[in-house]
């Protein structure tokens, strides 16, 4: 992942009413969840504002849709998600130097 990617994705999430959509969208699992239903968990009143929030998750890849039918479910995408915690974690430390009790110098 690169940094302007992270950055994207990290921008999305900083908005408080995307990141509980984003949270109840992990939280459900693989299954995900119908728009009516998160709808409901994350108490966005107005259809057109949870739209186009989702719209923004959409765009960075963090959230992906699929038709059934007349439902429309989405989903967290959880290789999006492990790639941005792995970006933010993988030189956890890397600078600092080590006595040898894992503890920093």
């Amino acid at each position: 992942m690169n940094v302007e990617q992270a950055a994207r994705q990290l921008e999305a999430l900083g908005s408080p009413a995307r990141l509980r959509i984003y949270r109840a969208l992990v939280r459900a699992g693989h299954a995900g969840l119908p728009v009516r239903q998160l709808q409901e968990r994350v108490g966005i009143p107005a259809a057109s504002t949870l739209s186009h929030h989702l719209h923004r998750l959409i765009l960075t890849g963090l959230v992906s849709q699929e038709r059934q039918a007349t439902t429309l479910i989405c989903r967290a995408v959880y290789p999006a998600m492990n790639a941005l915690v792995g970006f933010l974690a993988d030189e956890c430390c890397a600078d600092e130097t080590c006595s040898g009790t894992g503890e920093a110098a």
